[in-house]
């Protein structure tokens, strides 16, 4: 017996929302890379700084999965940015402790 599998790359660059949210003191992020290229996924506050930077580099295509740790942070809403490739996206996210 053949078994068929049809393996394809995604097909459209996604930041998908963070879970759980709100969280306390960590969460999942993930995002989804058509082609591959040089990231930067970005935590800020609402003041607009940058709170953290979790990658700064170079990502295959595919779908991507990041922890992020916030025990050193203040409850809030914080929004997180992913940048590739030319395209941007940005969503936000609560932190309650």
């Amino acid at each position: 017996k053949a078994i068929e599998v049809l393996v394809t790359t995604p097909s459209k660059f996604e930041l998908t929302q963070n879970y759980p949210n709100p969280f306390n003191p960590s969460t999942s992020i993930s995002f989804t890379l058509p082609q591959a290229g040089n990231v930067k996924l970005s935590v800020y506050n609402l003041l607009g700084q940058e709170v953290q930077t979790l990658i700064n580099g170079f990502k295959e295509d595919g779908i991507h999965t990041v922890n992020f740790e916030a025990k050193n942070l203040n409850s809030g809403i914080y929004l997180y940015k992913l940048e590739a490739n030319g395209l941007t996206q940005t969503r936000k996210m609560t932190l309650l402790k």
